[in-house]
């Protein structure tokens, strides 16, 4: 199946684009990310589709001079579905006014402007099934070629079909990881020889026909080109020496022949085209007239063959554009550089102006430096780092050798860092020199340098981490006390990784220079007051600062508790404040949520999820971890790859692969990932009654002991420490715990420590019992209420009160199954069968075989929240989950959110 021209490869190609198109229309939205050279006919395998008169077609194309300027594409597609705009969210709406530069607001993340892409392309599909098609998208900004990768891995039953198309430059099939792709290949031997010879000069010899297929694999635009080439029939010896046919060089220097046939104002309008590479008529008119250029120009190159100028200016093949640039002198380039400048101004196009005089001028210039840095400045309020990113590159090669070239640098290399590229943001801060910049921009640097070696894994540097924020803060210090209380604060967290594979500085040296930070009036002083207490002071003194630095961050609005989910965790556990830990943890999420910040999100959720695992319910850490997959694959990694190793240890998955999983965490430095582990896997061996392995896990742990999270093992080595015969290690721990529930007035750390202190047979063992189940029932955490009733129905066993025993065993295991601690219920079981009593089936918590995505959507239904709140939480379009919520109401056999919400039970927030 071959378009006239030859412009289509294969059969099965066209066909793929055919059937993607056709589930579009029956409302099963899906992505194809098209790669191949020039002239392999992309564009025509959506011609030769023909999607007809039913689905409206938006085509969109990436160009060069755009690459630099934050959501361009976003922009233009904005402007051609603009009626549709009031029919997407308000905050997604004013989301991509803010990313188009039409309004002002908060610096929008990428993830969010995706989603208004995928909310806005929805509502156009809707009466009539949409095909959006981005050609040569290798050109696109940055960040509309997220926001179209976003889409492409969110479409679910949108009538929206996304074509991508382009060349494997720039990372393009990086950036769109997760979408499938169609490798173009060239015209099979037979019809690619075929079309080389329907030239009506004759055909070459087979020899020669076989040599320029295979150099050009097929390619149909090179093979019509060449085909009328005269200079190629006169290489006479043309495939038959071991030479390689010259096809690359022969076919630029063909066009190049064609160009230099045309007329000299001509061929400058030509330059002046492949310098703008945009198409827009206006800026080249104008240009044009600063270089005293007829218009009219533009029709000898269209009669020639090198371009086109309906809809856009647009070249024939990428190699005319680069054979008419790079034939033209260095001083003609920056000529038409300027006039372009010019014109940009003039028509008000800031960025535009910006690159093209940068291009315009030789060496240094500060004049044109700063002009770019304003548009990087107006690239970052328009949330794009990577935009900024390249301008401020740019502006700081125009910059001459100096602070301010350094100032830059490290400018360019946050932005990078921001959007993702560690890579490019290492190359970057190696062009700065430590000596040449103040002390505020070396700060910068160190801060830059240690974030890149967390995003690649460095081990080295996530076991440094700690250090370098120290660095840092020292460099800010007396010159930035915002800067240097953030450094101290991440410092902090950083800490809380490492645990107790930090190096570079101990707890306590870290626990001072925070009280040092801590000591100027500053925005983060009141907490940074409570950390140093919570390093370095005894625990009842340390209360009370803590309390006040929790109160502090919980008192903030939510947006600036985004990032802050550590410190939320750790102080929250530090006061055994379990329900102000997990509404500081929502509130986060949900801020994250709302504003697209999917990266934080991801860690958002780890954080909650090892925090339900300890002093809340299995079933909410497995829910967090079952989202964080989906977020991933949001952002285009593998969502199966996603290991929570410490989930996995109460899941049940093989002890011998959590393990090795818990060790393989500590070769990459996460310590802390490591002991949550171990701290896991111990309470599975209690699960399991092997008690001794649980205090072999436990006991390295509580004797080296780290800041906030020991404490949180103590009651489950006082257990592991009674059943393997280490009384007195057990006791200890009781009333190390039974200690700070006196100081901190916790409902939670004061069932623990009842709990603890009854298994060491401290005195009035039943009454403890008894006071244990009474504070942990006014608690979330509903797994440690579970195993408060199993050990207390294990002593009335063995008092040989078998009926009580009885009772007090079927709570713990509807306790057990309320908070999906499914790997107690054996032991349970096994206790209830022993005391005479029968084992009924627990309580079902999650009901038929629903997916992932399903059982998110069915809670938050079941919690009230409308479709258009769940999409915004999930990521997805309505009408995605309004396709989920009918799949979950025939699975469950429910026609209600009432009946979901009386069938699925308790729902966690």
């Amino acid at each position: 199946m071959h378009r006239p021209g030859g412009l289509l490869g294969r059969e099965s190609e066209q066909r793929r684009v055919v059937e993607m198109i056709g589930a579009a229309r029956n409302g099963h939205g899906s992505a194809l990310l098209v790669l191949g050279e020039p002239g392999m006919g992309k564009t025509a395998l959506v011609d030769d589709a023909s999607p007809g008169a039913g689905m409206q077609v938006l085509r969109l194309d990436g160009f060069e001079s755009e690459s630099a300027m934050p959501y361009a594409a976003v922009e233009r597609l904005t402007g051609q579905l603009r009626e549709h705009l009031a029919q997407i969210p308000e905050r997604q709406r004013l989301t991509l006014r803010v990313a188009s530069g039409a309004a002002e607001g908060s610096p929008p993340d990428r993830f969010l402007v995706g989603l208004g892409v995928l909310s806005l392309l929805a509502a156009a599909s809707t009466r009539r099934g949409l095909l959006c098609t981005v050609d040569d998208a290798h050109l696109l900004d940055r960040e509309s070629l997220e926001a179209f990768a976003f889409v492409a891995r969110r479409l679910g039953v949108e009538r929206v079909a996304l074509l991508v198309a382009g060349r494997e430059e720039r990372g393009l099939d990086a950036v769109l990881r997760g979408v499938p792709v169609l490798r173009l290949a060239g015209l099979s031997p037979g019809p690619a020889a075929a079309l080389l010879n329907r030239s009506v000069t004759g055909p070459f010899t087979p020899t020669a026909t076989a040599a320029i297929v295979r150099a050009t694999e097929g390619n149909p635009l090179a093979l019509v080109d060449l085909a009328a080439d005269p200079l190629l029939r006169e290489m006479t010896d043309l495939g038959l020496g071991p030479d390689p046919v010259p096809v690359g060089q022969h076919l630029e220097a063909h066009y190049l022949r064609r160009v230099m046939h045309l007329p000299a104002e001509s061929q400058r309008w030509l330059l002046l085209a492949a310098a703008d590479s945009t198409g827009q008529h206006g800026l080249l008119e104008a240009a044009g007239a600063a270089l005293a250029l007829d218009p009219a120009r533009g029709d000898d190159a269209e009669a020639a063959g090198l371009v086109h100028l309906d809809p856009a200016v647009g070249f024939r093949h990428p190699l005319v554009r680069s054979a008419v640039y790079g034939s033209a002198s260095r001083a003609e380039r920056r000529r038409v550089h300027g006039a372009l400048a010019e014109a940009a101004a003039k028509l008000g196009l800031v960025e535009s102006e910006a690159w093209h005089a940068s291009r315009a001028v030789s060496g240094t210039d500060e004049d044109v430096a700063e002009r770019l840095v304003h548009a990087a400045e107006l690239a970052g309020r328009r949330g794009g780092s990577s935009s900024r990113a390249s301008i401020l590159a740019r502006a700081a090669e125009l910059t001459p050798a100096g602070p301010l070239r350094g100032e830059r640098l490290v400018g360019a290399a946050e932005g990078a860092l921001e959007a993702g590229a560690a890579d490019v943001a290492g190359r970057l801060l190696a062009g700065v020199r430590d000596a040449e910049v103040d002390r505020v921009t070396r700060g910068r640097a160190i801060l830059v340098r240690s974030a890149a070696a967390l995003f690649v894994g460095d081990p080295d540097g996530v076991r440094a981490s700690t250090a370098e924020q120290l660095r840092a803060a020292d460099e800010f210090h007396g010159h930035d006390v915002e800067r240097e209380q953030r450094a101290l604060l991440q410092a902090f967290e950083r800490c809380s990784s490492a645990d107790r594979l930090l190096v570079g500085v101990d707890v306590q040296a870290l626990g001072r220079r925070i009280a040092v930070g801590a000591g100027a009036p500053g925005p983060a002083s009141v907490i940074l007051r409570g950390i140093a207490a919570l390093i370095l002071e005894p625990y009842d003194r340390a209360v009370g600062p803590a309390r006040a630095a929790f109160d502090a961050i919980l008192g903030l609005p939510d947006r600036q508790m985004l990032h802050l989910g550590t410190l939320i965790a750790a102080i929250g556990a530090f006061l055994w404040d379990d329900a102000g830990r997990r509404a500081g943890l929502e509130r986060a999420m949900r801020a994250a949520r709302d504003t697209g910040a999917l990266q934080a999100l991801d860690t958002l959720l780890w954080v909650g999820a090892l925090s339900e695992l300890m002093g809340g319910t299995v079933t909410r850490a497995r829910a967090y971890d079952g989202t964080v997959r989906e977020v991933r694959r949001a952002m285009g990694y593998d969502g199966e790859n996603v290991v929570n190793a410490a989930v996995m240890a109460w899941n049940g998955d093989p002890e011998p692969t959590v393990d090795a999983i818990g060790q393989g965490a500590a070769a990459a430095g996460w310590g802390g990932v490591e002991a949550s582990t171990t701290a896991a896997l111990a309470v599975r061996n209690l699960a399991q009654r092997r008690y001794g392995s649980a205090f072999e896990r436990l006991h390295p742990l509580v004797a080296d002991p780290f800041l906030q999270v020991t404490p949180l093992h103590l009651a489950d080595y006082a257990e592991a420490a009674v059943r393997s015969g280490h009384r007195e290690d057990a006791a200890r721990a009781a009333v190390a715990l039974g200690e700070r529930a006196e100081v901190n007035g916790s409902a939670w750390c004061r069932g623990l420590a009842e709990r603890a202190l009854a298994l060491a047979g401290t005195d009035d063992v039943e009454s403890r019992y008894r006071a244990s189940i009474d504070a942990l029932a006014t608690t979330g955490a509903v797994v440690e209420l579970a195993r408060s009733h199993l050990v207390y129905g294990e002593w009335l066993r063995r008092a040989r009160r078998r009926r009580d025993a009885a009772a007090q065993l079927r709570l713990a295991s509807d306790h057990a199954a309320r908070g999906g601690a499914t790997v107690f219920q054996d032991r349970i079981h096994a206790e209830l069968v022993a005391a005479g009593g029968s084992a009924r089936a627990p309580v079902p918590t999650s009901g038929p075989d629903l997916t992932t995505q399903e059982r998110a959507v069915a809670r938050m239904a079941a919690s009230g929240r409308t479709n258009a709140e769940i999409a915004a939480r999930m990521f997805l379009s309505p009408n995605t989950v309004d396709y989920h919520l009918r799949k979950v109401f025939q699975k469950l056999g429910v026609t209600s959110r009432r009946q979901l919400a009386d069938h699925l039970g308790p729902v966690a927030p």
